[in-house]
């Protein structure tokens, strides 16, 4: 047997504690992957809670996993032993579905999730299908590039899957994990970016991400002053706003996409969308070459998350400074060099 040790919740809302599984024999086609960083996301926190109905106990957590590849089956295709890979959202899809060949992989009906009825990142070892384990660009900061991994990808890939133009002007809402990596990328694509915060105290940080313009996204006079000036318009907040308000920001043929888990049904008017030709749409992370590609360009424009470090043994600790709103603006567990289960980093 092959015994895995990490961090695992055995219930919603309990503190994690140290869990062993039997993980069986590798997959032909899997790698395994000694972490030595994971990101700590909200989704995390959604998940242990069960807040999307989806978890199943006990849960070891953490999809935004950096590590070196320690063992691989014997169909493994273009990866090698020892070679640094990251882990995000999914660790599987099916490959043969329409949207695994057109390289939509995070679309398949059949993906699997790291930390949905598999056990993650907050742990000495994962292993992922190999297609799902990311090469990792050699000038890539290792100890802050786990949030990438989905936090990352999930802001990147809308600006390639609706063709945002470097002439665009792109709107981001919410400073937060997902904001401030969206005000970096959307910078880098060449665009003019414009933020909206519920906390102007964020001001001076969200243009050193490469935000030009600052705007209140709980005052809706404020929002209404920039009506009819944005092509694209990228929620990253969870949490109800003034949706019609936001609408009128975006320029005719413009759209508004939600990549923010907002429980509540959004109130979306519909002569706003009719007369102005816009669109509301939304997406999760994105599939492999995708995110390689996310890699590459973070790496090229040295895009990286600005990061909070806890050990991974302190795990109960960073959840809480998490769900306290005090991340600013990710948080990532170190296993590098940590003794917690007799592993070190290879």
């Amino acid at each position: 047997m092959t015994y895995i040790s990490g961090w695992a919740a055995r219930g919603a809302r309990q503190k994690l504690e140290p869990y062993s599984y039997d993980a069986g024999p590798l997959g032909l086609e899997e790698v395994e992957v000694a972490v030595e960083y994971c990101g700590l996301c909200h989704s995390d926190l959604s998940i242990l809670n069960n807040e999307w109905g989806l978890t199943q106990y006990p849960v070891i957590p953490g999809h935004e996993a950096v590590g070196r590849i320690v063992a691989m089956g014997d169909r493994v295709k273009s990866l090698k032993i020892g070679q640094r890979v990251g882990i995000g959202w999914n660790v599987n899809s099916c490959m043969h579905c329409h949207e695994c060949l057109t390289g939509a992989h995070n679309l398949c009906s059949k993906a699997e999730p790291t930390i949905i009825g598999h056990h993650g990142g907050f742990a000495e070892r994962v292993r992922a299908h190999w297609i799902w384990a990311i090469p990792l660009p050699a000038t890539l900061e290792i100890s802050s590039a786990g949030p990438l991994l989905c936090g990352g990808i999930t802001v990147f890939a809308p600006l390639i899957t609706f063709g945002v133009k470097p002439t665009d002007r792109v709107g981001v809402v919410g400073i937060g994990g997902l904001g401030h990596l969206a005000l970096q990328f959307a910078h880098a694509w060449g665009c003019e970016v414009t933020a909206f915060s519920s906390n102007l105290a964020k001001a001076e940080e969200a243009r050193g991400f490469g935000a030009h313009r600052i705007v209140s996204s709980r005052n809706s006079a404020e929002i209404l002053k920039v009506a009819n000036s944005l092509d694209f318009l990228l929620v990253t907040v969870n949490t109800p706003l003034d949706w019609t308000s936001l609408l009128k920001t975006l320029r005719p043929n413009g759209r508004m996409h939600v990549v923010g888990a907002v429980l509540e049904p959004l109130a979306i008017p519909a002569f706003e969308l009719i007369m102005g030709q816009k669109t509301v749409s939304g997406s999760p992370t994105g599939g492999p070459a995708v995110m390689a590609t996310m890699l590459d360009f973070a790496a090229r424009h040295h895009i990286a998350p600005q990061v909070q470090h806890f050990p991974l043994n302190k795990i109960n600790d960073a959840i809480a400074h998490l769900a306290a709103g005090k991340a600013r603006y990710r948080v990532v567990l170190d296993h590098v060099d940590r003794t917690d289960f007799g592993v070190r980093s290879i």
